[in-house]
């Protein structure tokens, strides 16, 4: 379902959805009455293969987890074959919108012919508790990361992804089916090799469309929404825009569309305006370039389909596309994101040693509510349960958030130290400076009231390679709004109490949750976005 499908990776890192108030879709679960109130009477699948899925197949260590399910390793007991299972918990499937799209995840996934770039349903099972979908295994792990991974970069290197991205378009819009959510994310290598296929595997948000149908439900993750989506008025065009989206990120790093709140990120979709003026777009070929443009057309209309995008000169001789590195810059841009939240985590341990002795043993008194099960560490269900009884109301995509933002050794708990970062976060980010002047004040470390380049470089000296100093000044010129050189404290607070990569936001967004969005026509003939 949406983004709550669980993608497995080498790393078996654990990815997760954040809910943050925003413009981008409307509140579809409050208008739907319970579906059973998640009763193990309710029937999802029409026709599944059985119900017991371990008659078949063993469930093994966890690979993923999403809002909905979480994603099993999983073997077949007779022929030792591995799959993907993602068991969808029923207890989650809260509403008649939630039911509807397992189902309909299912139904397009069993008529989709089989595809070498699209991932493979084998089975499926129903209980009493739970829906499994026995699934292709993709272990090569997902896209951006294995960009990052490498050392160099090239555009025939994205031409060849962009390619097999919009094929998988293709076959879909042949067939009836509109993706709705394409992202890099969604895109899984099927093993460690270099010459590994890559293969779209979540169709939660999919939908089947007839010619000329139109849709208005506002669903997807916003930098990869097209203008249209917005005014909710669309159609298969929108695959296109967003294909477009990840041809841009694949040849610079960064998103067409980027603001630090979503309003903002809304607004830059609807103006449209792709920048190619910064590094490394001057490098890039005009042809490159001359197809973002036509995919990225904020008139569906005049925008390529799929089958036009293939039959563009550029792919057309993905081949023969420059084999040039486009420089580290590509690659350090994409590490940069994760490198920031490392920074936040090194802040966060420096504040909870400054906590006071009460502070640490209300926190410690906490964990030991949430430890039910004795053992020193703690998981997501614990969490979620403790964080209720603590008075929290916390909704599951936040929870997994709080879990990524603190599991540091990604073993699917938090030990002690790990649930005092996740305390420190939920307790002090908002509203109390002085532990965050505490954190400032442990990174400037001579005292001179800013964090210079030196300093950062010191605070980081463990995350980075030498090589990464690309990285190192990337964040500064982040941070360093008044771009004078340094950080000062209150560039530094923002920086903490701000979302800032544009990475995990990709993930963050459940229609549940949604925010209302209203488009105001303008005297000037332009679309204003208000929240």
């Amino acid at each position: 379902m949406g983004n709550c499908c669980v993608t497995p990776t080498v790393a078996d890192d654990i990815k997760k959805n954040k809910k943050t108030p925003n413009p981008f879709a409307t509140d579809y679960g409050a208008s739907h009455h319970q579906a059973n109130g998640g009763s193990h009477k309710l029937s999802v699948l029409k026709e599944p293969t059985g119900r017991e899925i371990k008659q078949q197949y063993d469930l093994g260590r966890e690979l993923g987890r999403g809002e909905f399910g979480i994603t099993y390793l999983c073997t077949d007991r007779f022929t030792s074959e591995t799959f993907a299972c993602k068991s969808i918990s029923k207890k989650k499937l809260r509403t008649a919108v939630d039911i509807e799209d397992v189902r309909r995840e299912v139904e397009i996934m069993k008529n989709l012919p089989k595809h070498p770039n699209i991932v493979s349903l084998k089975d499926t099972y129903e209980d009493d508790n739970a829906v499994h979908l026995v699934m292709e295994l993709c272990e090569g792990g997902e896209l951006f990361d294995r960009i990052v991974s490498r050392g160099h970069y090239t555009e025939r290197a994205a031409a060849a992804v962009t390619k097999t991205v919009v094929e998988v378009v293709q076959m879909c819009h042949k067939h009836g089916v509109m993706h709705r959510d394409l992202k890099p994310e969604n895109f899984l290598f099927a093993n460690m090799k270099e010459t590994a296929p890559l293969k779209a595997i979540d169709f939660g948000l999919s939908v089947f469309f007839k010619p000329g149908e139109r849709f208005t439900e506002i669903v997807g993750s916003p930098y990869y929404m097209a203008p249209e989506v917005l005014k909710r008025n669309y159609g298969p065009e929108v695959d296109v825009w967003s294909a477009g989206v990840i041809l841009y990120i694949l040849l610079c790093g960064f998103p067409p569309f980027w603001a630090e709140t979503e309003q903002g990120v809304a607004q830059a979709i609807i103006r449209s305006v792709v920048d190619f003026k910064r590094d490394p777009w001057p490098k890039v070929s005009d042809n490159a370039k001359d197809l973002v443009k036509k995919m990225l057309n904020p008139d569906p209309q005049r925008r390529l389909t799929a089958q036009a995008v293939l039959d563009h000169p550029w792919l057309q001789n993905a081949k023969r596309a420059p084999n040039v590195s486009l420089g580290e810059t590509v690659r350090a841009r994409l590490k940069q994101f994760s490198l920031m939240n490392k920074l936040k985590k090194r802040a966060l341990k420096v504040i909870a040693q400054h906590l006071s002795v009460e502070e640490v043993a209300g926190i410690k008194e906490g964990f030991k509510v949430l430890d039910t099960g004795n053992r020193g560490k703690i998981n997501i269900d614990e969490l979620r349960v403790g964080l209720h009884k603590l008075g929290h109301q916390i909704p599951d995509t936040d929870l997994q958030i709080l879990m990524e933002a603190g599991d540091v050794d990604k073993d699917g708990y938090l030990d002690y130290g790990e649930f005092v970062a996740i305390s420190v976060h939920l307790r002090k980010m908002g509203n109390d400076d002085g532990h965050l002047r505490k954190a400032f004040e442990f990174f400037d470390q001579n005292e001179s009231g800013y964090i210079e380049i030196e300093e950062l470089r010191d605070a980081l000296a463990d995350e980075i390679e030498t090589s990464s100093e690309e990285v190192i000044n990337a964040i500064m010129r982040d941070v360093d709004t008044d771009k004078d050189g340094r950080i000062s404290y209150e560039e530094f607070a923002t920086m903490m109490k701000a979302g800032t990569d544009w990475r995990k936001a990709s993930r963050q967004y459940s229609r549940e949750r949604f925010n209302n969005l209203s488009l105001k026509l303008m005297k000037d003939g332009s679309l204003k976005v208000e929240i």
